[in-house]
């Protein structure tokens, strides 16, 4: 699995070996293998909300975009684009008493999770899928 990490912003700094290691962690407790490549882009909320609108059609910035590449025909190749935005990650740091890289962590952790396929539309889903976000982030 190769994961690549791409960092268009300046306003917090990011360590790539301790993201790898946290998707790498995700994806063994998930019983991930095989091949595949998984793309980050951290970003600011300019850059997000522009992805939002145009592949979602959704005019605003959020917290975490993820784009499951996968062609279905082709097998158990796992290949995905996750954008992160830092700017909500440190708005929401101060808004829960938390720090932007512990965000950063749960919003790359609700990237993966989205591709693997979890998905948060009801209050179910949104449970587990919480849980799980915080199982892997405190690790």
């Amino acid at each position: 699995m190769k994961i690549s990490i791409k960092n268009l912003q300046k306003k917090l700094p990011v360590k790539p070996k301790k993201i790898k290691e946290l998707i790498f962690n995700i994806l063994k407790g998930e019983k991930v293998k095989g091949p595949g490549n998984i793309n980050i882009c951290l970003a600011d909320d300019k850059l997000i909300k522009k992805f939002n609108a145009r592949f979602l059609k959704n005019n605003s910035s959020t917290d975490v975009l993820s784009f499951d590449l996968n062609d279905k025909g082709a097998g158990k190749i796992l290949l995905a684009d996750i954008m992160i935005s830092t700017d909500t990650a440190i708005n929401n740091a101060r808004r829960f008493s938390t720090r932007p890289e512990y965000e950063l962590m749960l919003y790359i952790t609700h990237g993966v999770l989205h591709i693997l396929g979890y998905d948060d539309r009801d209050k179910t889903q949104k449970k587990q899928m919480r849980k799980k976000e915080l199982e892997y982030v405190n690790r």
